[in-house]
């Protein structure tokens, strides 16, 4: 069996924010066992899998990107929406706009210390639609 939920986050601000509260929020009940697998329908926030404990590794992720992305690149020529969307659409090629995870006992099978991040790659993205596809 196969159940599809269209919802939305709110607006977050520029960052790494662990989401996995709102998301499980929105699914309702989980089969036994099977699989979620998450999707944001945008080309310039992603979705990832990582620390939910402690919060310095999110300021540390937002660090790092912005190092290895660094806006206002004098070569870049997609530069009509900002000097932050160009460098939001790299970086979510390399996280990526998907996620799957192992349904198991009617929950998400998540390790101990695993969370689900929205990665916010815009100063102002505004509400972020996902999909969340349950097969069971």
């Amino acid at each position: 069996m196969i159940r599809q939920i269209n919802f939305s986050l709110p607006a977050y601000p520029r960052g790494f924010h662990l989401v996995t509260r709102e998301v499980a929020t929105q699914l309702g009940d989980l089969p036994e066992t099977g699989f979620l697998n998450l999707f944001i329908k945008h080309t310039s926030a992603g979705l990832t899998i990582n620390e939910n404990a402690d919060p310095s590794v999110r300021v540390d992720f937002e660090s790092i990107f912005n190092k290895m992305v660094p806006e206002n690149l004098p070569f870049l020529t997609h530069t009509m929406e900002g000097p932050d969307d160009m460098p939001a659409h790299i970086k979510t090629a390399l996280v990526g706009t998907s996620v799957m995870i192992p349904i198991t006992k009617h929950r998400l099978n998540l390790g101990t210390w695993q969370g689900i991040y929205l990665c916010e790659f815009r100063n102002y993205g505004g509400n972020r639609k996902l999909v969340a596809t349950i097969y069971s």
